[in-house]
């Protein structure tokens, strides 16, 4: 038996990123994900535009869609798994609606809504409905970099001494992205201080320069970077043992080991750097995977509610601090 699969949404990441790729190709959508994993079977969608929502029944042979999830007229129970996929501005009515179908399982895209308090509430109302909630942080899911997690809280890169994580279009819906791959990889992070905003996507979600006090007194800079140039979210963090990096978003990773110097006798130095295709490609896929696994046996979901209200929390207090001190001290 299959799990049925219901997507709200049927924009780029529910699966017009996937759209014109090869079937061989890793998925980086849901509906690819879920297509490609057999335990799965996609049996509905909803999206009020018309022609979008036809071209992904078509590109995905899903028989059955509507303008609205009314317009499913479905049964509670129908669905096992819900995915989530439209504008963030929609999530709490389509997370609402997602819920009372009774579905076990709810895919959701980040932000689980607008602001903190909602996505709370509706978190609380999943774990109310016994309706289990993944949260897509997508780098919870891809193998190396869950690797690298593993080594440095395991001790095999010795103390984290900083980091530095660059990235663009807003500090609630990218920046949430980098708080959290932190989070996975140094542990618990809490806001020092904010710069001015960079308005380069989002009106009400402006991208945030920040300085982040990580565990053991290690110093992390968040850094802003403007998506009206290009975007970017890459990821350094500097260890006793060495430093590794994530680039392009998660397809390439870097890592450079302590060596005595060869130049200075008593230095210790960075040697040669690295590089080695990173496996973002397979995060998707490992998501699905451990959604379908959870479901059969029980086994513990990535990337859940929890972590993304600490996220959140996070992020619209720096959203806060920096719109207001842009306001204080307005620039020329």
């Amino acid at each position: 038996m299959s799990y049925r699969v219901l997507i709200i949404g049927c924009g780029a990441i529910a699966g017009g990123y996937d759209a014109d790729r090869p079937d061989c190709a890793p998925p980086l959508s849901h509906a690819g994900a879920f297509t490609a994993d057999d335990r799965f079977e996609i049996v509905a969608c909803v999206d009020p535009d018309d022609a979008a929502r036809a071209a992904f029944a078509d590109r995905w042979g899903i028989a059955r869609h509507a303008a609205t999830i009314d317009g499913l007229h479905a049964q509670e129970g129908e669905f096992e798994v819900v995915s989530v996929c439209s504008p963030t501005a929609f999530h709490a009515r389509n997370m609402a609606d997602a819920i009372a179908l009774r579905p076990r399982l709810v895919f959701c895209e980040k932000p689980v809504a607008d602001l903190l308090d909602e996505a709370r509430r509706l978190v609380e109302m999943c774990d109310r409905s016994g309706v289990a909630l993944a949260v897509n942080y997508t780098r919870r899911w891809a193998p190396d970099i869950v690797r690298l997690a593993r080594e440095v809280q395991s001790g095999a890169w010795g103390r984290v001494l900083s980091a530095a994580g660059w990235y663009t279009k807003g500090v609630v819906h990218n920046g949430g992205h980098m708080i959290d791959l932190l989070r996975m990889i140094v542990g618990e992070v809490e806001l020092a201080a904010c710069g001015a905003p960079v308005h380069d996507f989002w009106d009400d979600d402006p991208t945030v320069p920040a300085l982040l006090g990580g565990p053991n007194g290690s110093n992390i800079h968040l850094v802003a970077g403007d998506a009206r140039a290009f975007t970017q979210f890459e990821l350094l963090v500097s260890c006793e043992k060495g430093e590794f990096a994530m680039r392009d978003g998660g397809f390439r990773i870097e890592t450079r080991r302590v060596d005595a110097s060869d130049t200075f006798a008593g230095y210790r130095t960075l040697n040669a750097r690295e590089d080695i295709a990173g496996r973002y490609e397979e995060a998707m896929a490992c998501a699905a995977a451990n959604i379908a696994d959870h479901l059969d046996h029980g086994k513990p979901l990535a990337s859940t509610g929890k972590n993304a209200l600490a996220v959140q929390a996070l992020c619209e207090v720096a959203r806060h601090e920096s719109i207001n001190r842009d306001k204080d001290n307005p620039r020329p």
